[in-house]
């Protein structure tokens, strides 16, 4: 398996989605609903099939390039859609997060980023599919976090009560900050074991640490500051642009080109 499949699989994942979510929207019948899950979860599948024969055919983790990092991305953010769907039933979610796993995806097939790249010796230690595992996670729910701030602002200004979709992101935020910190621990004892020292203030460090304070001060804001709402909104809302600087745009920082943390480099 190579990444010259990929558009195949890019594109039956996007078409069994959208299958899925046409059935919730216009199958009405209680018989069928369980048909919309079988879609949506067979996309997941054609997805994790894509990667484990990759990961086969590298041998090596595909977590190195940006490409790759994408593709994980894409897995864990419509997982954690579908979870919260059908214990929720939000379907604007479960939309959102579906159509930023496909537009992930896209991207892949637009700009696929693929080159072959072995591991350096520093990336062949015991903490580097943890370390990346986790930070995906993070920024999957991170991201749905976000976009549910985003929906409690558009409610408050329409007047209406938030009080519900408020908890829900705090939910979803401190999950995603759970693996985001566990993210930065592992970080530390990698570097550790590979440098011999747990933080250097590299560029991507440095935002990771900035995104994670973004977060805490959300965090604190709930629980120090409960009648604040709409600013705690704003935060978790514009939090996710921080999220985006540490996870994509330090790539292209001329201070970060000679960083470790470059999926580039």
């Amino acid at each position: 398996m190579t990444w010259l499949s990929f558009p195949l699989y890019a594109y039956l994942t996007s078409a069994l989605w959208l299958v899925g979510i046409l059935f919730l929207l216009f199958v009405q019948s209680k018989k069928y609903s369980w048909f919309s899950a079988v879609f949506l979860i067979l996309g997941i599948g054609g997805l994790a099939c894509f990667t484990i024969n990759l990961w086969i055919s590298l041998e090596r983790p595909p977590f190195r390039t940006l490409a790759e990092t994408r593709l994980w991305y894409s897995i864990f953010l419509s997982v954690i859609g579908i979870i919260v769907y059908y214990r929720w039933k939000l379907f604007w979610m479960l939309a959102y997060t579906l159509s930023l796993a496909v537009l992930f995806l896209f991207i892949n097939v637009m700009n696929p980023d693929t080159f072959d790249k072995t591991l350096m010796p520093a990336l062949q230690s015991l903490w580097f599919i943890p370390h990346v595992v986790v930070y995906i996670i993070a920024y999957a729910f991170l991201a749905v976090s976000s976009l549910t701030g985003m929906k409690g602002l558009v409610l408050k200004h329409k007047g209406y009560p938030v009080e519900e979709i408020i908890k829900l992101a705090d939910n979803i935020v401190y999950l995603g900050f759970a693996f985001l910190t566990f993210g930065l621990l592992f970080g530390a004892l990698w570097a550790k074991e590979a440098w011999g020292h747990y933080w250097s203030w590299d560029p991507k460090e440095t935002w990771a640490f900035l995104t994670w304070m973004v977060y805490l001060i959300y965090i604190h804001f709930r629980i120090n500051k409960k009648i604040m709402v709409k600013q705690s909104l704003w935060i978790l809302s514009l939090a996710f642009i921080v999220l985006l600087i540490c996870w994509l745009g330090i790539n292209y920082l001329p201070a970060a080109q000679e960083s470790i943390h470059v999926y580039s480099s």
